[in-house]
């Protein structure tokens, strides 16, 4: 049963909560929050640039010879508010440089995954306070740009295993970086492997099948797993060809356009991130990667209650608690600490 707003005495209007919640949104804004996986040299910073058609954060690989190469895996995030047609996002890329840059690489995950998973645990300290935030801050990490190497014949030892991890705590886009040292041959080969290989390993990659999906969602999803992994070119130079400008990279045969679906598949990756599952991916984040995280530490903390309550019944001493108390949740065994930086 409908009625028309011109009727005053049945229209209702329940139908403009939609417009209420555009208000809401628009005047609050938004945090989306991206992490780059991959060694130096892939183009992470380039590629996030080219995405955002801004200049968000410079390059953190080595840039001359005599500097020291990092030793370990580093955090650094750079936070960033943009606004499109009055859409206010408060965008946070972090960069993980010196990940697989050493020839031993065993444990070089670990500090990405005790990124994402701090940013879980500020998020559950901030719900289980008493008097918490009317809007917590969203810090939680909503994708995760894994950069493979063009030059490899597949997933190392090390992406299988680091992938496995990654899946289990965000959202994974995996992208051939700079795609454009391939022919179109090898390109269609390497992603044809890469395909295999994760389906070998039972590597699960977003989007994800659900449950909520109509046709028209099924029908899209199924074309961006086609297109996985994005075999992708970034630049923030423009080049003129023919008279006209455009973003791209110049080689001696010609000039790679980045906007171009026939060389990069840059454009079905912006696409994906931006335009069609941007929403997806935070959702997809707070109720299936932090819940499992919520669930995991609640159910830990209630064991510890149940323990210290038995020893304290039996006057034995408590047992000493693997996990923080519930006003401090802790993941890894290490307290968060903010490391975001305007």
């Amino acid at each position: 049963m409908s009625a028309s707003p011109n009727d005053t005495q049945d229209y209702v209007g329940f139908d403009t909560i939609t417009q209420q919640m555009e208000r809401k949104f628009l005047k609050r804004g938004f945090n989306f929050n991206v992490i780059l996986v991959g060694e130096s040299g892939m183009g992470k910073s380039t590629l996030i640039n080219s995405i955002f058609a801004s200049h968000l954060i410079d390059s953190q690989g080595r840039r001359a010879a005599q500097e020291v190469i990092r030793k370990t895996t580093e955090i650094s995030p750079v936070t960033q508010t943009l606004e499109e047609n009055g859409v206010r996002v408060k965008l946070t890329i972090v960069d993980t440089p010196g990940y697989s840059d050493q020839c031993n690489n065993e444990g070089c995950w670990i500090p990405v995954i005790k990124y994402i998973k701090d940013q879980h645990a500020a998020y559950l300290e901030r719900e289980l306070k008493p008097l918490r935030d009317r809007v917590i801050v969203d810090t939680r990490i909503h994708a995760c740009l894994y950069f493979l190497n063009p030059g490899s014949r597949g997933l190392r030892p090390l992406d299988v295993e680091v992938l496995k991890r990654l899946t289990e705590v965000t959202n994974v886009i995996p992208i051939i970086a700079k795609s454009d040292s391939m022919t179109i041959e090898e390109r269609t080969a390497f992603k044809r492997r890469i395909k295999e290989e994760l389906a070998f390993h039972r590597i699960s990659v977003f989007p994800y099948p659900s449950d909520e999906d109509t046709e028209e969602d099924r029908v899209l999803n199924a074309s961006i797993r086609e297109l996985i992994p994005f075999a992708v070119v970034g630049s923030e130079e423009v080049i003129e060809v023919n008279g006209k400008l455009v973003r791209g990279r110049r080689h001696g045969w010609g000039v790679i356009n980045i906007f171009d679906e026939t060389h990069s598949d840059f454009v079905h990756l912006r696409n994906f991130m931006l335009r069609t599952h941007l929403s997806d991916l935070v959702e997809v984040t707070a109720q299936r990667h932090y819940e499992q995280f919520r669930t995991s530490q609640l159910r830990q903390i209630k064991e510890l209650r149940a323990q210290q309550a038995a020893a304290a019944a039996t006057g034995g001493a408590p047992p000493l608690p693997s996990q923080a108390p519930p006003q401090a949740p802790m993941a890894g065994g290490v307290m968060h600490q903010p490391m975001t930086q305007a």
